[in-house]
């Protein structure tokens, strides 16, 4: 009796975490939500890695999930079933790229379509996969003639990649289908990382140190943030490589000025904004836009025993600004997020074409504004998460041609990244750094 009752109550939670699921990814195929905000709680503790796994690897594998779904169904399901599609992906991910027993990824998956209020789809999920069983390299090989398919990207997206770096735009697309390392940066306030390092070593998680993040260390597997020695004493952050060389660039400008008034506009999610502080001794401003994202900053900064001054600001206005100058500017500014499309799979559905000039329009707004609240003397360090020329190395040209005194002081022969006009280009790469741009600018004095 018990072991009966044991066996439905794992039969409904693997039907609960794939209907689960269904329903995070429904908006994202339809494009009118996203991933950003992923509530891992409403599935039971032992489900939440493969609600996740599912979630993002759905999205990491979409175009060929849908053209193999094109393929398996009669006729497309309703505008109003998206859900239903939603699951269907979700079984051919199960297939094709997990270590579930099959009879389990179909069996599930097609019956969770009851949880969805939808039974009549049982049927119809359970044909579906069970015919990808059956035929899976033939159907694969088929729909890899695409090679928007065979790339797992839309073929924008390729278009892009291909004019921007003729030589890399297949190793573009192939980290991004990869899922990105984890990396931590260490809290210098409380040692190095070699010494964090050797806390890590004791519980047997393995890492190595970071070739150009001076605080980095890159864990050799994922693992939950709770089970770090002193994470929530705020001795160690998650944080990519190449988002912790802002605080590299900017060191030899902030360093010798104890006090330095610094500005970090668009702060959220608030990484570079703690790093910044644990370095240096600095009067640091922080805005952000989204109340709900600066709420995020507020917490990060409290885990480390750090403080800022943070206010809910638009970095195209100026009415949060007091009128004193600033010694320097981070902007990290909103950008297509082209380079971590590993660790936001959604960007593949959610970002159009007509995207990318919107934000460079803004981003040219964001640096015209900010620039005039700059010291003569201070400098700027413009940064994005994209590798597209025209929020990057174009969008630094055109500024620094209508703006007289500017000057380029981004640093040549880094071991890092590629010159890239002005600035610095990280593209991202498979086991290391995400895709990143980096150009510091200086006021020239009067």
């Amino acid at each position: 009796m018990n072991q009966h009752a044991g066996r439905s109550k794992s039969l409904d939670n693997g039907l609960a975490v794939r209907a689960a699921a269904a329903r995070a990814l429904a908006p994202v195929i339809t494009g009118k939500g996203s991933l950003n905000n992923l509530d891992e709680h409403q599935v039971v503790a032992r489900d939440r890695s493969l609600f996740k796994e599912l979630c993002f690897g759905t999205c990491r594998t979409l175009p060929r999930l849908e053209a193999l779904a094109a393929t398996l169904l009669e006729k497309p399901f309703k505008t109003r079933d998206a859900d239903i599609q939603a699951l269907l992906l979700v079984g051919i991910y199960q297939l094709l790229y997990l270590r579930i027993p099959a009879h389990a990824a179909v069996g599930e998956t097609a019956g969770a379509a009851r949880l969805l209020g939808k039974a009549w789809a049982t049927r119809v999920l359970n044909g579906c996969l069970r015919r990808l069983q059956r035929e899976s390299a033939a159907l694969q090989a088929e729909v890899d003639k695409d090679p928007a398919v065979a790339l797992l990207h839309p073929r924008w997206w390729l278009k892009a990649f291909r004019q921007a770096w003729p030589d890399d735009w297949r190793a573009i697309c192939e980290a991004n289908n990869r899922p990105g390392p984890m990396t931590l940066r260490v809290n210098r306030r409380y040692g190095d990382r070699e010494m964090y390092r050797d806390r890590l070593d004791a519980p047997g998680i393995r890492s190595r140190l970071c070739l150009h993040a001076p605080d980095g260390l890159t864990l050799d597997t994922p693992r939950d943030v709770t089970t770090l020695p002193g994470f929530q004493e705020g001795l160690v952050s998650v944080q990519d490589e190449s988002a912790q060389l802002a605080a590299v660039l900017l060191g030899p400008v902030i360093a010798p000025r104890p006090g330095a008034r610094v500005l970090d506009a668009c702060c959220a999610p608030g990484g570079k904004t703690a790093h910044l502080l644990e370095l240096f001794d600095i009067e640091l401003q922080a805005i952000d836009s989204d109340d709900a994202r600066l709420a995020r900053v507020e917490d990060t900064l409290s885990r480390l025993g750090l403080s800022a001054s943070l206010a809910h600001g638009d970095a195209t206005q100026r009415d949060w600004w007091d009128g004193t100058p600033y010694d320097a500017i981070l902007l990290d500014a909103p950008c297509s997020g082209s380079g971590v499309i590993r660790r936001h799979p959604d960007i593949k559905r959610l970002r159009r074409p007509s995207d990318i000039p919107r934000l460079a329009e803004l981003q040219a707004r964001l640096l015209d504004n900010l620039w005039p609240l700059l010291s003569p003397g201070g400098t700027l360090l413009y940064a994005t998460c994209s590798v597209l020329p025209e929020e990057n190395a174009d969008q630094v040209q055109a500024f620094l041609e209508r703006t007289p005194d500017a000057e380029v002081t981004t640093p040549t022969g880094l071991a890092w990244g590629r010159p890239a006009g002005a600035g610095r280009q990280l593209l991202p790469s498979l086991d290391s750094h995400d895709g990143f741009f980096y150009a510091r600018l200086r006021k020239r004095a009067a």
